[in-house]
C-alpha cells in the first residue's frame, strides 16, 4: 500500500490555505535529500514557509516537495522528502497535524502476535511519533481557546496616522 503521509500533508494544507492562515512545515534537515540553506537550520530541524505568497514553483508530489524561496534576500531551490517532514501546521493557529512515520521509514513494520490459539495476527497497535519541540507563536498565552473575554484589555494606543492638510 502506498505511504499515507503525501495525502494527508496536501489536504491538511489546503485546510489550512482555505481558513486564510499561513502553512508551515516542521523538517529533519538531517534526512537524506533534504536540501535547505544550512543558516536555516537549527536543532537538526527547520521550518519552511510554504504558503503561495512565500514560494515559487511549489510542487508536492508522492515523495518530495519542491520549490524555490528567497532566504536573506537569495533565491534556492528547496527540495524536502516527504519522509522528512515531521509536521505540518498553521502559523497564525498552531493547528496542524505531526505526520505518522510509515512502516517501512520507522523500520518497525507490522509486528505479528500469537493469539492464545497459536494463529499469527497483525498487531493494530499505532507507531510511535517522535515528539516535536515547541515553535514560538504569535499568539499570547492567553489565547488558549476559550472564547471568555481577557480580565485586562490591552493598553490603547494612540493614533498613528498623521492628517495632513
Amino acid at each position: 500500500m502506498t505511504s499515507q503521509r503525501p495525502y494527508l500533508l496536501r489536504a491538511i494544507y489546503e485546510w489550512i490555505v482555505d481558513n486564510g492562515m499561513t502553512p508551515h512545515v516542521l523538517v529533519d534537515a538531517k534526512r537524506p535529500g533534504v536540501s535547505v540553506p544550512p543558516s536555516t537550520i537549527r536543532d537538526g530541524q527547520v521550518v519552511l514557509n510554504i504558503a503561495e505568497r512565500a514560494v515559487g514553483q511549489l510542487r508536492m508530489d508522492n515523495d518530495l516537495i519542491a520549490f524555490n524561496a528567497r532566504f536573506g534576500g537569495v533565491s534556492h531551490a528547496v527540495f524536502v522528502p516527504i519522509d522528512a517532514v515531521l509536521a505540518i501546521y498553521a502559523r497564525e493557529t498552531g493547528m496542524g497535524m505531526a505526520l505518522p512515520p510509515d512502516a517501512e521509514v520507522a523500520g518497525d513494520g507490522a509486528e505479528s502476535a500469537e493469539d492464545a490459539d497459536g494463529d499469527h495476527q497483525e498487531s493494530s497497535a499505532p507507531p510511535a511519533i517522535s515528539p516535536l519541540r515547541s515553535v514560538p507563536s504569535d499568539a499570547s498565552p492567553d489565547d488558549a481557546g476559550d472564547d471568555e473575554p481577557s480580565p485586562t484589555p490591552p493598553p490603547k494606543r494612540g493614533a498613528h496616522l498623521k492628517i495632513v492638510k
